[in-house]
């Protein structure tokens, strides 16, 4: 159950990354709330996965989670820059969160 909180977890990392980006610095009433939901639920069930997985393996995996999920949803939805350069760098990313999964106690 803990590796389902701890990519759930992720997944509301990436959540309230792109509300954050929405809430233009907090100043959107709906955007900032979601921002702040999103943190709230993220943080509960990381602490709920690290009550059984290893903190270190749970930290990367959840970051990589969000960090994967934000570049991701930049690309498509803001227009950031693709570049072959950066899909090797997101492939390694992916390669490293699956890594640490299969690697893990």
């Amino acid at each position: 159950m803990s590796w389902i909180y701890l990519i759930i977890a992720g997944i509301f990392e990436v959540v309230w990354a792109i509300s954050l980006k929405y809430s233009h610095g907090f100043t959107r009433l709906y955007p900032s709330l979601a921002t702040l939901t999103g943190m709230i639920i993220s943080f509960y069930l990381l602490a709920l996965a690290t009550k059984t997985l290893p903190i270190g393996t749970a930290y990367a995996i959840w970051t990589g989670i969000g960090a994967l999920g934000a570049v991701i949803f930049g690309i498509i939805f803001f227009n950031e820059p693709c570049s072959t350069l950066r899909i090797i760098f997101i492939i390694l990313l992916l390669v490293g969160i699956i890594g640490l999964k299969a690697t893990s106690a």
